[in-house]
């Protein structure tokens, strides 16, 4: 057994199913500022319920998430000491202001808003979950940069007297083209899971309350003000991921030229191209290795746009790439240039590639299918928004039908799991750099970690997570299915001695 192998593994497997909870946490908390902010000006009962509703779901996502989040920052420690070691003075850095700044302001006012409702006054508490939605996305913020230094490490130097790297520019971690191009595209991409889960949800119970009768038609008050809030919830949600998708596409086009111009070697892998090429492909079969084409749908000349911003221009392939590295023992972005630890860090760098035998490329097949799952996921997810909202048109409400529940469950898997898959196509796009350019995965595992426990402990996290995997669809869903709660209005600002409550 590969100790460096089981511990990619493990972080691999531990970070993806993390990473299942983030963007929910991230654009939910903002979506339910909105519908609180809603019912504060128009004290319209049926947005305090989508408020209380949507908060349950996002509190239960939120505390899930924290507990799978701490992990990931020990493992660090535990299977990636020479990493820590090297680069420790930089990528520390993001992640204490992490814990100490974004986590502490999270933590805080998701607690003041928890235990606030009949307390503090309503614009106060309002303001708790503002402050909690900003809380996670300075979180993602520091998290971004951190992971956008490992793509294109800047404002950094090699010092050969502590054989570590040191920061020289703490402004170039925020200033990074990837961190720029990468912290937009993540947050398009969180709210159109959040935009889908809301739509997903509403359609789901309007079609529970309306059975395919248009709103004109109910005849009971509860059922036509209960009808109508999840009418109103539906289209927003709708709206929310319809607009987020078009975020993500001017973005993606954005990352897409930033990429190729840090990490040339990663465009050529997402395109299977091992040759230069300006042909977009939508679809190859190649050889079982995946270096030679057998069938293949492609769009000619769109790949130099998508990589250079201009249609037909052309990309360096793996070969050529591969080439140059490794005569060079070194690494190079699209214009020849290196990053300052790159360059400094060149001649270290030509023994680990020369003793390790690093091979200077990532796995293909996984780029490239990671890649191509993101997009098609993506569109999907954008196109079922546009059917709910046609759906709804004209009075129209949804029949409850089983194949309808089946559907809607998979609306917001769908741009849940492209967010997955496109962070298994960065993180796997990378390799075999764990710093691009600068320090092989190989050379960063834990000399003093035996293959046998980080199996251990893989095997430990992996049934630890099944388990939190339960208690977290279980939850959701017995929550969900309860529907909207019933409200009653405190009116904190003229009973100051009411007694603290729990808001659910």
């Amino acid at each position: 057994m590969d100790a460096q192998l089981i511990a990619r593994w493990q972080f691999g497997i531990t970070t993806v199913y993390h990473f299942l909870f983030v963007p929910i946490t991230i654009a939910l908390s903002m979506l339910v500022a909105v519908l609180q902010t809603i019912w504060y000006k128009t004290s319209n009962d049926g947005y305090l319920k989508l408020t209380k509703f949507f908060g349950n779901l996002f509190l239960i996502n939120f505390a899930l998430g924290v507990v799978t989040g701490i992990v990931q920052e020990f493992q660090f420690g535990m299977n990636w000491s020479e990493y820590s070691r090297f680069v420790g003075d930089i990528f520390g850095a993001p992640l204490a202001l992490e814990a100490l700044l974004a986590f502490f302001m999270e933590s805080t006012f998701i607690g003041l808003w928890i235990f606030g409702w009949d307390k503090l006054p309503k614009l106060a508490h309002l303001a708790c979950m503002y402050l909690t939605a900003i809380g996670t996305m300075v979180s993602a913020v520091f998290i971004l940069a951190a992971n956008s230094w490992m793509q294109n490490p800047v404002g950094a130097k090699y010092n050969p007297v502590t054989r570590r790297a040191e920061l020289t520019d703490f402004g170039a971690l925020f200033t990074n083209p990837v961190f720029k191009a990468t912290i937009f595209h993540q947050l398009a991409a969180s709210y159109m899971v959040a935009g889908a889960l809301v739509a997903a949800i509403a359609f789901w119970h309007l079609s529970r309350v309306a059975r395919g009768r248009r709103t004109s038609q109910l005849s009971d008050a509860v059922e036509v003000e209960e009808a109508r809030t999840w009418r109103w919830a539906t289209k927003f949600g709708a709206w929310v991921l319809i607009i987020a998708g078009l975020g993500i596409v001017v973005s993606g086009d954005y990352q897409g030229k930033v990429m190729t111009d840090a990490q040339p070697m990663k465009m050529a892998a997402a395109e299977g191209a091992y040759q230069e090429t300006s042909d977009f492909s939508i679809l190859t079969i190649g050889t079982l290795d995946g270096s030679e084409e057998v069938f293949a749908i492609k769009v000619p000349g769109m790949l130099g746009y998508l990589g250079n911003g201009k249609w037909g221009s052309t990309i360096k392939g793996i070969d050529d790439l591969k080439n140059v590295n490794l005569n060079q023992y070194t690494y190079r972005r699209k214009d020849g240039t290196q990053t300052e630890l790159q360059s400094s860090y060149q001649q270290v760098l030509r023994s680990h590639v020369a003793k390790d035998g690093v091979k200077l490329e990532p796995n293909i097949p996984v780029s490239y299918w990671t890649f191509r799952i993101m997009i098609t996921l993506g569109m999907i997810a954008i196109l079922a928004g546009l059917v709910m909202l046609v759906w709804l048109a004209k009075d129209r409400n949804p029949g409850h039908r089983r194949w309808l529940s089946v559907v809607l469950v998979l609306i917001p898997l769908m741009p849940l799991f492209a967010n997955s898959f496109g962070w298994i196509f960065t993180e796997m796009g990378r390799q075999p750099w764990i710093v691009a350019g600068v320090l092989p995965t190989l050379s960063a595992v834990s000399p003093g970690v035996s293959a046998g426990t980080v199996l251990f402990s893989t095997i430990l996290y992996t049934v630890l997570y099944g388990v939190l995997a339960v208690v977290e669809v279980g939850l959701f869903w017995k929550y969900m299915k309860k529907g909207l709660p019933d409200v009653a209005q405190a009116d904190s600002d003229q009973d100051e001695d009411a007694p603290l409550s729990y808001a659910y």
